[in-house]
């Protein structure tokens, strides 16, 4: 996961994977039949393990509550001591060529779901006053997730979690609830 998450899918050779791994080349295929598939599991482990905090954070009773803890969630995980920089489901689809548009396109469903998750949870807030009725769902939700998704680009450059917590500073003065 580790080799994927700092490389992105492309970037990250058979050679690493299977040194990370303690395997041969032949025992991943065994076992995974090819790299897509393990990056596919990858990703499914990484969702369920790392990234939870999404899933966490629609929980909250308020929307600014939400994005607080998607945000700083986000900070956390892609600052954490011992992870690579950044995020997988980003830093997996940046650098993609035609070979990998299916992988490209898994990432971008992936993200896709976080986002409709937020829209879902903006649409109740609407319903139980905490966002105004005529609030658009939709773009909150595209800007909670842009300004992870800056996030993770920030912090595969190499921003601090002091910086990030900065950007989340910032973005939460424009939150409208």
């Amino acid at each position: 996961m580790r080799v994927f998450w700092r490389n992105g899918y492309e970037g990250a050779s058979l050679a690493e994977l299977t040194s990370a791994m303690g395997i041969n080349r032949p025992s991943l295929y065994a076992a995974f039949g090819d790299k897509e598939t393990l990056f596919r599991k990858v990703v499914d482990h990484y969702n369920e393990r790392h990234a939870c905090y999404v899933k966490e954070a629609v929980l909250e009773p308020t929307t600014r509550r939400v994005v607080e803890r998607l945000w700083h969630g986000g900070a956390n995980l892609m600052t954490g001591r011992g992870n690579p920089h950044g995020c997988l489901l980003v830093q997996g689809a940046l650098a993609s060529g035609e070979a990998a548009r299916t992988v490209q396109r898994d990432l971008t469903a992936h993200r896709s779901q976080g986002e409709a998750m937020l829209v879902a949870r903006f649409h109740r807030a609407v319903t139980e006053g905490d966002l105004p009725s005529d609030a658009d769902t939709a773009a909150l939700a595209r800007y909670a997730a842009s300004v992870l998704y800056g996030m993770a680009i920030l912090a595969a450059g190499g921003a601090s979690r002091e910086e990030l917590d900065g950007v989340v500073d910032l973005a939460l003065r424009s939150w409208p609830s």
